[in-house]
């Protein structure tokens, strides 16, 4: 092993005949490629999933080719993140340890679009576009108003939105001559997203998962090791900031906080291997994009215009991807949606949490970024939507908060899990348990709609499926769920913590 700071030596330290089926088909999945003629039946693409195609006479909708950047649209700009020694605005050196340099310029990048390599759009077009879907089943058991429809991501190979990201931040890395990639995870849906790309691409891949997660999900652990991957529960003994963990804990649950302490480390001692991180930094938000971007399209061709938007926030990737297109359309006066992040009761780093500069991790290895944050050493209790518990907020998210272009509510997990199975008996589809919540608030929302009256277009994101969190289910089927909480005394402990850092 090399050793390799993170930080540079000057420093101090993601009709036909037959029926109307099809037609109600067509109606119901717009996103995926139109045919010359109208499909008599569902044709599977290359990936093996069924894509229905548009009327004859409509436009298609495209892959879009450029990432969006909502830093160029914002009239206050966010805060820098820090060094964490000096307190000083972060120089692009000081990253590149952990990351290829075109990731560090779109992490400081201002510009309004950026260019989405071809050779990562041959790889989207695996799942891309993903579906829009009307929930007209959830509807009529919620017997509302409401037209709800939801943004379906768990058609990538991984089963949710992570791909997204994954597969730019590791051709990145490849087209620099990088070896291996590093990482941490919480369900297990971010690693297997980059054991996926890095598969396609050749690199070695080596996660972290929260313990928690290791534990409750064994088949997340089976796919990011069937695609080539070197996993560790964490905290482990394999990195300094894992033993000292467990030393005070050996019992610890762990956090995503502590799995990108060990990730990091690693990186920063080895040359030949960065870090890749699946959420909260700006050019992972940025590759999340593409999911608004073709929202936007999708319901224009709907002919519809969403009045409240809603997204499952951890770190906020997903959020981020499906709500800053349709933020820059309300910028500009084009529409006038209210948008909404849904976090579980257990981690409310956006409604509880403090707005500071804080640490990405739990170990103080990373950058300080000014987000809402419990603490970078909270560790919350060990819900089961594992991607969902991170002590903070992507600073982009949380700026955006603070300027008042969304806003937040936290919902318990048996509330989330209720509305997981309403939308299983009657769309299909079971959901992972972190966008159980975005269901969760849809069906709030939907419920007022019928005492008001109010016919309300809700469009909601759909992350990933639940395949491999059945345990959850099961869980809760059987009565053994409980709503797990946060402790104030715990959070104020954490939050006196955090750096004193001058706004």
């Amino acid at each position: 092993m090399t050793s390799h700071c993170f930080w540079s030596a000057t420093s101090p330290l993601p009709s036909s005949p037959l029926s109307n089926t099809h037609t109600k088909v067509e109606e119901k999945w717009r996103g995926y490629f139109p045919l010359k003629r109208k499909p008599l039946h569902l044709r599977l693409s290359n990936a093996g999933r069924a894509r229905a195609a548009l009327n004859a006479d409509s436009k298609a909708i495209e892959i879009p080719r450029r990432w969006y950047n909502l830093i160029a649209d914002l009239p206050v700009k966010p805060p820098p993140p820090l060094h964490p020694k000096t307190f000083e605005p972060i120089k692009p050196e000081d990253l590149s340890p952990l990351f290829p340099d075109e990731l560090i310029k779109q992490e400081a990048s201002s510009e309004r679009f950026i260019d989405i390599p071809d050779e990562v759009i041959d790889v989207y077009k695996l799942w891309r576009p993903t579906p829009l879907i009307r929930a007209k089943r959830l509807e009529k058991l919620l017997d509302t108003p409401a037209r709800i429809y939801y943004k379906y991501e768990g058609v990538s190979p991984a089963g949710s939105h992570k791909p997204n990201t994954a597969v730019p931040q590791v051709w990145y890395n490849a087209k620099e001559g990088v070896k291996n990639v590093v990482t941490e995870t919480g369900a297990g849906q971010w690693g297997c997203a980059l054991a996926f790309a890095c598969s396609l691409f050749d690199l070695g891949c080596e996660v972290w998962q929260v313990r928690a997660s290791f534990d409750q999900k064994p088949y997340r652990r089976l796919m990011m090791q069937t695609w080539g991957a070197k996993v560790h529960p964490s905290p482990s003994t394999v990195t300094g900031a894992g033993r000292d963990i467990l030393q005070m804990d050996p019992s610890s649950p762990g956090s995503l906080g502590i799995a990108i302490s060990e990730a990091v480390e690693v990186a920063a001692m080895n040359l030949d291997t960065k870090y890749c991180l699946g959420s909260v930094l700006n050019h992972v938000l940025l590759h999340q994009t593409v999911i608004g971007e073709e929202c936007i399209k999708q319901m224009e061709a709907f002919g519809e215009t969403p009045d409240l938007i809603i997204g499952c926030t951890g770190g906020g990737s997903n959020f981020a991807g499906l709500s800053f297109p349709f933020i820059r359309e309300k910028l500009h006066g084009r529409i006038n949606p209210v948008i909404r992040a849904v976090e579980p009761a257990a981690c409310p780093s956006l409604t509880k949490g403090m707005y500071a500069y804080d640490y990405g991790d739990t170990a103080g290895l990373t950058p300080l970024m000014k987000m809402h944050t419990l603490g970078h050493d909270f560790i919350p209790d060990p819900i089961h939507a594992g991607g969902l518990r991170y002590h903070g907020m992507a600073p982009l998210i949380s700026h955006v908060y603070e300027q008042g272009f969304m806003e937040a509510i936290a919902i318990p997990q048996i509330e989330c899990f209720q509305g997981a199975i309403k939308f299983a008996r009657s769309e299909g589809l079971i959901p992972a348990p972190e966008p159980t919540h975005a269901i969760a608030a849809t069906i709030r929302e939907a419920l007022k709609c019928r005492e008001t009256g109010e016919a309300k277009v809700i469009l909601t994101a759909l992350c990933g499926h639940g395949h491999f969190d059945l345990p959850a289910y099961e869980k809760y089927l059987q009565g053994n769920m409980v709503d797990l909480s946060f402790s104030e005394e715990k959070i104020q402990g954490s939050l006196a913590n955090i750096p004193q850092v001058a706004a």
